[in-house]
């Protein structure tokens, strides 16, 4: 699944394209995705003009002149720029096509993603409960040492949890805690506020590199632009559960927490 840099890095390759231009029509081949497109999307959204496209969470806010359009790419969900016009091929669902003779769309093999309609977007049910952005000041490791207190919850979880922090994702949550050194089976509550200050710092340093570096190219992810993301290149624990520790040379364990493969080093997380 795409997770926070690799939808920021689809938002800042659709986001010159798009701001500043009108759409000419919004093309729906399929309406069945998480929840269904809604069946006026056209009608709403022609004739606009975009006026910036922002990201909350994984979620991306196509503003217009009046109402947004909120999408998420689900878990093989891609947006792209294209020729208006050009053939659509099997799973791409849909054309937001522009006057520039452009066309952003949205293909999405698993249809888990979703297109929706807002005229209040970040007071929508999806985006209203969910905690600060990772990389701005409302996040800190203060912040997550207080509502760690008490918690018997696995850490890795907890800083997976959207009402803590958005955009923590599998990939960038087990490489944040190897990077601190936290073992990611520990009790949320057990953990100092020296080592969740270290943690949040890994977070947001890793996050920050991997957006650089276009994301991480798993499956099925391509960035705006079209272009796969650099950043598996750097990965240290991730995936490579079996494999030797490329700090300390231990092998790799992999476990599963909150339904999820978690990769750790036994020598270098405590």
């Amino acid at each position: 699944m795409p997770e926070l840099p690799e939808v920021e890095t689809t938002r800042r390759g659709i986001a010159p394209h798009l701001e500043g231009q009108r759409v000419s029509r919004v093309i729906v081949r399929d309406r069945r995705l998480r929840w269904p497109i809604p069946e006026d999307l056209d009608a709403r959204l022609s004739g606009q003009r975009i006026v910036q496209v922002e990201r909350r969470a994984k979620y991306l806010l196509i503003n217009a002149e009046v109402g947004t359009l909120i999408s998420h790419l689900g878990m093989s969900g891609n947006l792209r720029l294209v020729e208006a016009g050009l053939p659509a091929l099997k799973h791409e669902h849909v054309d937001i096509e522009l006057e520039s003779g452009l066309a952003l769309r949205y293909t999405d093999p698993r249809r888990f993603g979703a297109m929706l309609w807002s005229l209040d977007p970040l007071h929508h049910e999806l985006l209203v409960h969910l905690g600060p952005e990772p990389l701005t000041d409302l996040f800190d490791g203060e912040r997550l040492f207080q509502l760690s207190r008490k918690r018997s919850m696995a850490v890795k979880p907890f800083i997976m949890d959207n009402a803590v922090v958005v955009g923590v994702g599998n990939i960038y949550a087990t490489e944040a805690l190897f990077a601190a050194g936290i073992d990611p089976r520990r009790e949320a509550g057990s953990i100092s506020r020296g080592r969740y200050l270290a943690l949040a710092i890994e977070i947001k340093r890793i996050l920050a590199a991997a957006i650089e570096r276009g994301g991480t190219t798993l499956r099925d992810f391509i960035g705006g632009d079209g272009q796969p993301g650099y950043f598996q290149q750097e990965l240290f624990v991730y995936g490579r559960g079996g494999e030797h520790c490329k700090v300390c040379g231990s092998g790799l364990r992999e476990i599963r927490l909150g339904q999820r493969a978690s990769v750790y080093c036994p020598r270098c997380q405590s």
